[in-house]
Formats: structure tokens, C-alpha cells, sequence
């Protein structure tokens, strides 16, 4: 039976009828979407800066990926890992292992359904192969929505207003941040008054941090940093997990954001968003012994690793592994971050452009949501779909899929520009 598409006026009416006024929506409708390009159902193209909150590094509907659910369709749908064991879920582990930036030779892995699933169980795994029950986070930190990972995020409004009370032992760090005045010295001596006045760090069982901090506005961590980070757990035989839920998947122009971090290497390593290639699928990765400290039983989940989002990661994996993907998002970085620095030379406002590789965003100075929110707007009303972020939701990021055009990027940064213009007014 053919189905026609709702205009966008009425689909809207029907979301505010029947979906969750607590979802958070923009009045963008999708008709499809193709590359860096999304298509509305009025027939409106926009150049896609967003990516689904960064789940589209290798673009909309990438063509190894389309085909892989499509065999994958054709054999089998849900089994349940924990009924039937099938390929796909075990390739995808074998390639997350040879891709592990972590420490060890043997590599295994658990896939979930989300990055606040997986880091959930990170802290799980941590927690069983230490025996301690202590977790140490940071500010600007953005790790889920669950009430662990609420607990362990560094946002008040509009993850965890309302929504107490929290996890216990979860404690929290200063992080990073040379633009607001914050460096690696602050931060380590942050993190060493936190095990003399809040917790004993022999109770500590994980420390979990993001190369780049992604909700928390793109704040990349000093070069020095993750070494140092990695040091002081090796000091009192705390795990170290890297959370990698936005940064990885070739975000930065690495597999890894840590990988930008000569020789550090995490215990256990999570992954999401663009793992699955627009299919939802996250993981947590490291070294055997510790993913096998968990007894049987203990880790999994209904739809974990469904097929269809494995047979997707595994063409998204094969294919961003390749030098020549990798060194193609390198080259975006590379054009990407001159042109955002021009943009900033002529708009005051901006404060700082940062991130790693094509991992980029602009800050403004102000500690206000305000301007942000109209730069998005006056995107949105010129064809460039953008997002903010940040502590005072004051960072622009761009998210653009790293198999961009170079004339799509042009576009889109011509419409970036215009777009501050405008907001400036």
C-alpha cells in the first residue's frame, strides 16, 4: 500500500499531539538525505553541518553501508546475541579490535545499543575487574542521559534539572580549558586536592574523559594532558577510559581522537553515534582480562549489536580505516580550519576556533546562549543545518560529513558566514 508524506505543517501538528513535549525539536521535517545534503518535505536542500548530532561522519546513506543492510535484511533480522550468536556482531568486535587504541594484546569488546549505554558499561566493567566502586569525571563532560550517565554529565539544563536524585560516587575534576584560563597544571592538581578532600583514590575504580569534549564545546584536551591524565590513574591503579562516542570513527582525521596523543592508551575505549553509520551502535572495547571480568550474564542486552547496525559498522569501519579515507578528512581539517580562522578575523564576536583535525568549533566570547542560538537560525533560514553546544550553549560545531565536496563545503561555509552577519545585526 503506497503512503503519502504529511506536508510540514500537519506533521508538526501531529508531533505536538503525540510525541514528548520533553523532546527537544526544530521545525526542520526530512524528506531524505543524501551525502552532506538533507532534503525537507517542501523540497528544500540544506547542507548538512549537524550529521545527526555527529552520526554521519561517513555521510547520509553511504553507499557500502545501504548495501550491507540490505544483504543483511535479506537474511535475518533481531536474533539476540544472547540466543543465537551471529556474524556480523563478532566482525564487528574482531574490527574494533584491530582498530583498539588501547593497551594490550588481546582485544574484545561489547556491543550496545547507545553511547550512554556504553559508557554505563565501561563503568560496569571497571568496577568488576577492580573491585572499587568510585568514578571520576570532569567538568564539560558529556557522557548520556541515564541516570549514571546524567550523574557523570556536566550540564545542568537541560540533561539533569528536575531529574534527582543522582548516581552515588561520582565525583568530578576541573578539565582543560585554555581558552577560559584552565590548564593542564590546574587540572592535575584539580584532580590530586579531589583524592585529598573527596574520595580515596584507592576506591576509584575508572576515570572517564573525552579527547575532545563534544557537548561541552569541542575543548579539545592540551597535548600533554591525556599522558599526565594516564600517569596519575597508573599511580593508584585506576582504569582509564576514553570516551569516544563523538570524537571517534574518523572524526578527527584518526580512527581515535587519542590517537592524536603520541603513545597513551586507554584500558577501555567507547564508541558510538557514527559506528553504526546512521543505524543505532555503540561499544566498549580493551584488553580481554578486563572485559572478561564481568561473569556470564552480567553484560548484554535485548537488542545489543542488532544485526543490521553491525553489517553498517562493519562497512563503516572497513571503509574509514582506509589511509586514503583517513588522509581525505585530514585534508578536510586542513581546509576547514583557515577558513573558519578568516570567518573569526572578521567577526569579533568569536572568541576562539578550535578542535582536532575536521573536529572543529568556534566559541563566542559572550557566556550566553543568545547569539548562538540566532547564528543557528539564520543557518537554518539560508540552508545550513548547524548545532550548538557548550556549557552556556555558547559554541558553534560543525559536524560536516568528512565525504563532503569541496564545493559543499564551500557553500556551507558562505552560508556560515552570512549567517553571523546576520546574527551580529
Amino acid at each position: 500500500m503506497q503512503t503519502t508524506q504529511l506536508s510540514h505543517d500537519r506533521l508538526l501538528e501531529e508531533r505536538a499531539r503525540y510525541v514528548s513535549g520533553g523532546v527537544s525539536t526544530p521545525r526542520l521535517v526530512v524528506a531524505s538525505a543524501e551525502g552532506a545534503r538533507v532534503t525537507d518535505v517542501d523540497g528544500r536542500v540544506f547542507v548538512d553541518f549537524a550529521g545527526g548530532i555527529g552520526c554521519q561522519n561517513t555521510g547520509h546513506r553511504f553507499t557500502p553501508v545501504v548495501a550491507a543492510i540490505h544483504r543483511q535484511v535479506d537474511q535475518y533480522l533481531h536474533q539476540c546475541f544472547m540466543v543465537g550468536v551471529y556474524e556480523p556482531y563478532v566482525d564487528t568486535c574482531r574490527l574494533l579490535a584491530e582498530l583498539s587504541p588501547c593497551a594490550g594484546a588481546e582485544q574484545k569488546s561489547i556491543l550496545v545499543n547507545s553511547g550512554a549505554e556504553a559508557n554505563e558499561n565501561a563503568v560496569k566493567i571497571a568496577r568488576a575487574a577492580t573491585g572499587r566502586p568510585a568514578v571520576v569525571v570532569f567538568d564539560n563532560a558529556f557522557h548520556g542521559r541515564t541516570l549514571l550517565t546524567m550523574t557523570m554529565t556536566s550540564k545542568v539544563h537541560p540533561y539533569k534539572a528536575g531529574f534527582g536524585p543522582f548516581a552515588p560516587e561520582v565525583y568530578r575534576a576541573p578539565a582543560p580549558y585554555p581558552y577560559r584560563g584552565v590548564s593542564s597544571d590546574d587540572a592535575i592538581a584539580g584532580i590530586e586536592k579531589l583524592f585529598k578532600s573527596e574520595v580515596d583514590p584507592r576506591t576509584v575504580a575508572c576515570v572517564l574523559l573525552e579527547p575532545v569534549q563534544g557537548e561541552g564545546g569541542f575543548v579539545e584536551m592540551p597535548p600533554d594532558f591525556p599522558a599526565r591524565l594516564v600517569e596519575l590513574c597508573a599511580r593508584y591503579g585506576i582504569l582509564y577510559v576514553d570516551d569516544e562516542v563523538q570524537s571517534g570513527v574518523g572524526r578527527t582525521g584518526r580512527m581515535w581522537a587519542i590517537e592524536h596523543y603520541g603513545g597513551v592508551e586507554p584500558d577501555l575505549l567507547v564508541s558510538g553515534k557514527s559506528l553504526g553509520g546512521g543505524l543505532p551502535l555503540a561499544g566498549v572495547t580493551g584488553r580481554a582480562e578486563l572485559l572478561d571480568a564481568v561473569p556470564p550474564g552480567g553484560l548484554g542486552g535485548t537488542f545489543g549489536g542488532n544485526p543490521l547496525s553491525c553489517a553498517a559498522a562493519v562497512a563503516v569501519l572497513e571503509a574509514v580505516r582506509e589511509p586514503e579515507f583517513l588522509a581525505a578528512a585530514t585534508r578536510l581539517g586542513e581546509t576547514l580550519r583557515p577558513r573558519l580562522e578568516a570567518v573569526a578575523a572578521s567577526h569579533p564576536e568569536i572568541g576562539e576556533v578550535r578542535g582536532l583535525g575536521p573536529m572543529l568549533a568556534f566559541e563566542l566570547a559572550e557566556r550566553s546562549p543568545d547569539r548562538a542560538k540566532a547564528i543557528v537560525e539564520a543557518a537554518f533560514e539560508r540552508g545550513l543545518l548547524l548545532l550548538a553546544c557548550g556549557l552556556y550553549g555558547n559554541v558553534i560545531r560543525l559536524l560536516p560529513a568528512l565525504t563532503i565536496s569541496d564545493e559543499e563545503l564551500g557553500e556551507g561555509l558562505a552560508l556560515l558566514e552570512e549567517a553571523l552577519t546576520v546574527a551580529a545585526r
